[in-house]
């Protein structure tokens, strides 16, 4: 299973890991270099969301380990988002809303974590 959340460490992973930290690196650096500007640079790292490409993870562990289709997902959140909740498109349309919004000018050079709390651990 490849992890999601693009702010912490895994091992074994070391070129996917090097990609995601950089995603945070490159939007500091244009946050700063457009901080006079109108335009606000910033990141969303979602945890796990139920994409097809999860699903086939899912679906791949449960007929592996011949349990359901919910007990497998449940073991995959389990094992690293502490909601037990996939994060939903939805939720991060509205962050990306919000950030967008005159409420998020001033919000710059931001990695805003949507992960359940698996960057909380």
């Amino acid at each position: 299973m490849w992890p999601r959340c693009i702010t912490v460490g895994s091992a074994q992973k070391s070129a996917y890991v090097a990609a995601k930290h950089g995603i945070v690196g490159l939007t500091k650096v244009a946050a700063l270099e457009n901080a006079t500007t109108g335009v606000t640079v910033n990141a969303i790292c979602p945890g796990w969301v139920l994409t097809p490409l999860v699903q086939k993870q899912v679906d791949a562990r449960a007929e592996s380990l011949k349990i359901s289709n919910d007990e497998a997902k449940r073991q995959l959140l389990a094992e690293k988002q502490p909601s037990l909740q996939f994060t939903t498109p939805a939720e991060l349309a509205e962050l990306a809303l919000f950030m967008c919004s005159p409420a998020g000018d001033n919000i710059r050079g931001v990695a805003w974590n949507v992960d359940g709390g698996w960057t909380a651990q």
